[in-house]
């Protein structure tokens, strides 16, 4: 068996297949190695099982990096209308879901699949259940295994970040990467759900499976999506989508009525019906269980015997009510990790690290998050593609 290859890619995820392929297919000699005994493994479990493979609204401005503007080559060198394009050549029948989100119609494994077959074609060594010891640099790249060493001129790490450690995710990218110089923008939980204490978390336990709409902001970040309340605080796309934005220390807002004027509502309800209780009133505009809790906080009683000014001021806590998480759920339910490798450190057109050469990051390993909806599966395909193009 070979030991002696033009690339060496770390990580059979999305964007290390993806890297792989498009070298093989370039007539590249590839080794892709992964410590897991199978690839794509959280190809697989993406979208509910249906992987939410790319977004057709994808643009740099829907991605997270101390660089925000770092991710536009790659992102213009391999659209999501490239991918559809292959995704078409392997006849999966897909379909768009709500905000541009495109999903297979059959299983995740179809895209899984795909990338292997177009591995195959490019003559792409594919080896897993490969546990990296050791990365060396000489006169190349040596990476020792628990089944031997290997070199290569061209170093790709495509071993993702730190979410989901269940499913075998390490912080490997980021160690080697900062033994060669690359410096780290500090990694911590993206598209997380958020966890709350004291009244907040009073309030929010007993509504457990409740979902509604809602706008989350926290600075100038927002989203109008569906939120979800939790044994341990709040979940749901918009929450998701609000943790990446949210720091430590700081608080969220959420409008529970985003497309309505909750002020006219209540005073228009009042001049209607002055002997419904304020609860049932609420609940004509909110879940039940939601509605019954916020009259229980704020006044139970019939609507009529409050002043406009009671009810305004409810209306203004109903569309501004502020929230101050005391943490998130980890990594263990993140499905991405901010922060990473600092793209100050790679060239945007190739993901060939400036001080390495022939060193290449691509993926989730890198200082750019996508929003939730398939965002960071198009990230991983356009940085993989780059590097591969280039080793």
């Amino acid at each position: 068996m070979s030991r002696d290859f033009d690339a060496i890619i770390i990580g059979a995820g999305a964007a290390g297949l993806m890297c792989a392929m498009t070298a093989g297919a370039r007539g590249r000699r590839v080794l892709l190695l992964d410590h897991a005994d199978a690839p794509g493994k959280k190809i697989l479990i993406s979208g509910g099982g249906r992987c939410n493979f790319t977004n057709i609204e994808a643009a740099a401005d829907r991605f997270i990096s101390a660089n925000p503007h770092f991710a536009r080559a790659a992102l213009a060198r391999y659209t999501q209308h490239d991918f559809l394009g292959l995704v078409a050549k392997h006849g999966i029948a897909w379909h768009e879901k709500t905000l541009g989100q495109l999903f297979c119609d059959g299983s995740a494994r179809e895209i899984l699949r795909m990338l292997l077959d177009e591995c195959a074609a490019g003559g792409v060594d594919v080896r897993t259940g490969h546990r990296v010891s050791d990365v060396s640099r000489g006169d190349g790249f040596r990476v020792e295994t628990d089944h031997g060493g290997f070199t290569a001129p061209a170093l790709v790490l495509a071993s993702g970040g730190l979410s989901i450690p269940k499913m075998g995710a390490t912080g490997f990218a980021h160690d080697v990467a900062a033994r060669f110089g690359l410096p780290i923008v500090p990694p911590r939980p993206g598209l997380v759900p958020l966890i709350f204490a004291g009244e907040d978390l009073a309030l929010m336990q007993p509504l457990a499976g409740v979902a509604l709409d809602v706008r989350a902001q926290a600075g100038r970040a927002r989203f109008d999506e569906a939120a979800l309340f939790t044994h341990r605080g709040m979940s749901g796309p918009a929450i998701l989508q609000i943790s990446s934005y949210w720091q430590a220390g700081g608080a969220i807002t959420l409008d529970l009525l985003p497309d309505a004027d909750a002020g006219a509502l209540l005073i228009g309800r009042k001049a209607a019906r002055p002997n419904a209780a304020l609860r049932t009133v609420l609940a004509e505009m909110l879940p039940q269980r939601l509605a019954q809790a916020w009259a229980a906080r704020v006044a139970d009683e019939k609507i009529g015997q409050m002043t406009d000014k009671a009810l305004t001021a409810i209306a203004t806590q109903i569309k501004a009510w502020h929230l101050l998480p005391s943490g998130t759920e980890g990594y263990a339910k993140a499905e991405v990790t901010l922060g990473g490798i600092d793209t100050a450190a790679l060239s945007q057109r190739t993901m060939e690290a400036k001080s390495v050469p022939g060193l290449f990051v691509i993926g989730e390993a890198v200082d750019v998050t996508g929003w939730l909806g398939g965002y960071n599966f198009q990230w991983a395909w356009s940085s993989g593609w780059c590097a591969g193009q280039t080793v």
